[in-house]
C-alpha cells in the first residue's frame, strides 16, 4: 500500500512538473475565463473541474454582503501562477472585500483539492467545495 502511495504522488509530482513548463510557455492572453462567485456563505460553482496543462483566468467575484475569501493552499501552491498574479494570493488565498473582483491566472497540477472560506464559521455555513483537476 505505501509503495502504491509513493508511486501516485510521485507521478502526480512528475505530471506537475510538466504543467509548470507548460504554464512558462502559456499564452496567457488565451486563458480560458471561469467566473467564481463569493456569495452569502456559498461558492458558485461549489466544484470546479479542470483540466492539467490548460491555462484559466479565474475570475474572483464577490456578490456577498460582506468579506469572503476563496482559500485553496494546496491548489494554489501546486499550480503554475502567472507573473504578477502572485500578488493577489496571501497564505494560499484570494480575499476580496464586498463588491471587489481579482482575477487568477493559472495551470492547475492534477489533483483533489480543498477550497472553503476561513472567515469565521462562513465555511460552516456551507461556504466550501472542491476542485477536481485531470
Amino acid at each position: 500500500m505505501r509503495v502504491l502511495r509513493a508511486a501516485v504522488l510521485l507521478a502526480g509530482s512528475l505530471i506537475g512538473w510538466g504543467c509548470a513548463a507548460l504554464a512558462a510557455d502559456a499564452d496567457w492572453s488565451r486563458a480560458e475565463p471561469v467566473e467564481i462567485e463569493l456569495s452569502n456563505f456559498a461558492f458558485k460553482p461549489a466544484d470546479l473541474h479542470l483540466r492539467q496543462g490548460h491555462a484559466y483566468r479565474l475570475h474572483f467575484v464577490n456578490r456577498g454582503s460582506g468579506g469572503h475569501n476563496f482559500s485553496a493552499p494546496a491548489f494554489f501552491s501546486a499550480a503554475r501562477i502567472a507573473p504578477g498574479d502572485t500578488a493577489g494570493l496571501t497564505n494560499g488565498k484570494v480575499e476580496l472585500d464586498k463588491g471587489a473582483a481579482r482575477d487568477i491566472r493559472l495551470v492547475p497540477a492534477v489533483g483533489s483539492y480543498k477550497v472553503k472560506c476561513t472567515h469565521f464559521l462562513h465555511s460552516g455555513f456551507g461556504m466550501k467545495g472542491k476542485i477536481t483537476v485531470e
